[in-house]
């Protein structure tokens, strides 16, 4: 399978199942495109016809191009066969260890969000806070049952988990105490909306969190329409600061501005850029998923407008770089030459298996999003995983396990997509957030031309 594109001027073949990239030119793109739905002597004929007239193009060089395509296939770089289909559901048979865990130490919040999936931190129940003996029951929890895993990720989230911020301190003090003796490294992270941010915050942060992640939405009109505090009052004004400091005591790195777009800023790049503007490097802004119903809730109609928001982006993070300016987007993260590995490509981020998410009273979920629906609650951390039956679903989530997934050239860079976002959309952890895939589909291209950008730059200096 190949996926063919042109996107701000380059002719893009993309080799689906090695991970191939190829920048071609019209021709080629032509050629390539009709390869193998068009017989060769016809197809030699088309392109004859198309390009004929150029005194760059004549039969000589189309036979060329039409070996160079054989050469390329018997490299495995260009409609290289799925060897993968037949082996992906082998992983229900496996005994998945847990390598991650979401500490939900506050189911309480200090803002009041219109978008919140959390219903304002309570997560649809009651609020309430971690005790230090349920987060250390956690961790003892990840620890018997990560098997040979030596990185255990661990993320502080809420509601607002600074909220609770002594309990977070002891887990972490808890986790170093038993690190040697486990032979295991803990990975921490906080998620915080920053209202609480000190200097206290700040110098734990950035000694102990491997990364922070920072809830901005971009423009103070934007955030503030959204991210107010319980009497009304809009946050930015009081986080900006906060986030400035702790991210500047970082070094600039190890942390992400993390916003959410909405009906009412579909233009979000002016967010992202706005961000990037105030210094901020590290930056993720994501479209929201809520109800249809919802009166911030994306639509049909923005679609082409976040289409082309994303290539907007792609075109100004390549013109920033060129400018020393440079930022990082985190859906425009490719690692085009190495990984991730098959597994994961296909597995993806492993809710319900490698990845759960833990309340205040020690009940266990597939990941932050399924907590508070009964019917998704796995187990606890004293008894641990006691529904199966649930479990196994999660087990067969996997690119191949969609039927609506069997021709998208994107499988492979999604997993299959969110079981969240899918069961939220279908009512189904297997069904698909159709509208999420058209944005992931235009995200990976636009990171793939990235690349492809830069690649086709440094072989110019050369």
């Amino acid at each position: 399978m190949i996926h063919a594109y042109k996107l701000n001027g380059y002719n893009i073949i993309l080799d689906v199942f090695s991970g191939s990239v190829h920048l071609v030119d019209e021709v080629a793109y032509d050629a390539i495109t009709h390869y193998e739905d068009t017989p060769r002597e016809e197809l030699l004929a088309q392109l004859m016809d198309r390009y004929g007239d150029r005194e760059d193009v004549t039969r000589e060089d189309l036979e060329g191009c039409f070996e160079d395509i054989e050469a390329l296939k018997a490299q495995g770089k260009l409609f290289t066969k799925d060897a993968y289909e037949g082996k992906a559901f082998d992983f229900k048979n496996r005994n998945p260890y847990i390598k991650a865990l979401c500490l939900h130490v506050a189911h309480t919040c200090n803002l009041n969000c219109d978008y919140c999936f959390a219903a304002q931190g309570k997560f649809h129940g009651e609020d309430g806070l971690m005790s230090f003996d349920v987060g250390k029951r956690a961790l003892d929890f990840l620890v018997e049952h990560s098997g040979t895993h030596r990185n255990l990720e661990v993320d502080f989230f809420g509601g607002e988990p600074l909220m609770n911020w002594e309990v977070c301190k002891e887990l972490v003090a808890y986790a170093r105490s038993i690190e040697k003796e486990k032979g295991k490294n803990f990975r921490f992270t906080l998620t915080t909306n920053g209202m609480l941010i000190n200097d206290d915050v700040i110098e734990f942060a950035n000694k102990e969190m491997h990364n922070v992640v920072l809830s901005l939405d971009g423009r103070k009109e934007v955030h503030d329409k959204k991210r107010c505090t319980i009497t009304g009052q809009g946050s930015y004004d009081i986080i900006l600061p906060k986030f400035k400091k702790l991210v500047e005591a970082r070094g600039g790195k190890g942390y992400y501005m993390r916003g959410t777009f909405t009906h009412d800023n579909t233009d979000f790049t002016k967010d992202i850029f706005h961000m990037a503007d105030l210094g901020f490097t590290e930056l993720s802004m994501e479209p929201v998923v809520c109800s249809p119903e919802d009166p911030y809730a994306l639509t049909q109609e923005d679609l082409p407008v976040l289409m082309e928001q994303y290539e907007i982006l792609a075109k100004e993070m390549i013109k920033r770089k060129q400018e020393g300016r440079p930022f990082t987007f985190y859906h425009y993260i490719l690692d085009l030459a190495h990984g991730p590995c098959i597994y994961k490509r296909i597995s993806g981020c492993g809710s319900g298996t490698e990845y759960m998410a833990v309340t205040p009273w020690g009940d266990l979920y597939p990941c932050h999003q399924f907590v508070g629906d009964e019917r998704y609650k796995l187990g606890d951390i004293w008894k641990g995983v006691t529904n199966q039956a649930r479990q196994n679903e999660f087990k067969l989530c996997n690119a191949y396990a969609r039927t609506q997934c069997r021709d998208c050239w994107a499988k492979l860079y999604c997993s299959g997509g969110c079981a969240a976002n899918a069961y939220h959309a279908t009512g189904n952890i297997l069904g698909i957030y159709e509208y999420g895939c058209e944005l992931f589909r235009k995200r990976i291209e636009c990171a793939i031309m990235v690349q492809a950008a830069e690649a086709a730059q440094k072989a110019q200096e050369k």
